[in-house]
């Protein structure tokens, strides 16, 4: 494995408070093979995606599009302990069905779900491939050493709309992984709140940031090409 890899992967920033997944989905497409705007809205609406998007939506938008996935959790379903936090709370009742059943219906769709935790170690060796991944992150933990001012993460309300929200103590948001440096112990990430730069952030607050309890250490591993992957994820 090389000591260090930042993979040339475009940034695009969310245009909602909720849709940071979906900026997420468009950047490794991007970086991948180029997926028109209306393909990508049309199976956004073929998966009747609406404004409440999971990991696992995520992932059944990858196989729509033909994409190389992995999507690896710590829990095959919803984790019933989310219903008390504040992020799921406002949709939890209505989610719930859904996603479950999302699970339940993925191996039949061809949608590669695995109960497992993903090594550090692990993304690493699959950005050296060249691949990406989409991480869920507490991004009230997540702190990028390279900007200057910290993101409003409780809202990511449009410019000049003020916020009035107070600092949870959970927000989901997804991030892509796209690069390393071991010897300065860092994580290079694209984040979707901004359009204009690479992110970066110790190995240690990452890993503090993905694992954190709300995440169920979400992970979806994007392969570059259909004929590649990495030994340690080996897609059946």
């Amino acid at each position: 494995m090389t000591d260090s890899v930042l993979l040339n992967v475009p940034v695009i920033r969310q245009l909602y408070h909720w849709d940071c997944g979906l900026a997420c989905s468009r950047m490794v497409l991007k970086y991948l093979h180029p997926v028109s705007e209306e393909e990508f809205q049309r199976a956004c609406c073929d998966l009747k995606l609406t404004k409440s998007v999971w990991t696992i939506d995520l992932a059944y938008l990858m196989c729509q599009l033909g994409v190389k996935h992995c999507f690896c959790t710590q829990t095959l379903g919803v984790d019933k302990g989310f219903k008390n936090q504040s992020f799921y709370k406002k949709h939890f009742d209505t989610e719930e069905e859904r996603v479950n059943e999302l699970f339940l219906t993925a191996e039949n769709t061809g949608v590669v779900v695995k109960k497992c935790s993903v090594t550090v170690q692990e993304i690493q060796a699959h950005l050296n491939h060249g691949h990406v991944a989409i991480v869920l992150v507490n991004a009230v933990l997540l702190v990028c050493e390279l900007c200057s001012n910290s993101v409003k993460y409780c809202c990511f309300l449009p410019v000049n709309q003020k916020c009035f929200c107070s600092t949870p103590d959970y927000q989901g948001h997804f991030v892509v992984v796209c690069g390393f440096n071991r010897t300065a112990g860092c994580i290079f990430y694209n984040n979707p709140a901004y359009s204009d730069r690479v992110c970066c952030t110790s190995i240690s607050n990452f890993e503090e940031a993905r694992m954190s309890y709300g995440t169920d250490e979400d992970i979806l591993l994007i392969f570059k090409d259909s004929s590649s992957q990495d030994a340690s994820f080996t897609i059946e």
